[in-house]
């Protein structure tokens, strides 16, 4: 590969993904971040948006999948703003939580 190659490959990359190739010591360990990334990032949105009490042993054939299916998004996440999505709809998921907490108190209170 030459470097001119390289260097599109680097520029066209997502924004979270050039900053873990920066900062990371070795390819190969960045590879791994992002993985990471995606992979905290999506069950943190699982858990906020779709959970439900289950039990444990379904929970754990749940998280496998999520797993495998990370596999894919981090191939993904070199070139499209899957990390970024996760982020935004985690924070949306979190506002959501907050308010329907806040809603709920009011609710006791008045009652």
């Amino acid at each position: 590969m030459s470097v001119g190659d390289s260097e599109m490959v680097y520029n066209r990359m997502s924004g979270i993904a050039r900053m873990v190739y920066e900062l990371a010591p070795d390819f190969s360990a960045a590879g791994y971040i992002l993985f990471a990334l995606v992979f905290i990032m999506s069950a943190i949105v699982y858990k906020l948006g779709f959970a439900r009490k289950i039990s444990f042993w379904r929970n754990v054939v749940i998280y496998t999948f999520l797993f495998i299916g990370c596999l894919v998004l981090t191939f993904l996440a070199f070139f499209l703003p899957i990390v970024e999505g996760l982020i935004v709809a985690a924070a949306i998921l979190i506002i959501y939580r907050v308010r329907r907490m806040n809603e709920h108190k009011n609710d006791s209170v008045v009652q």
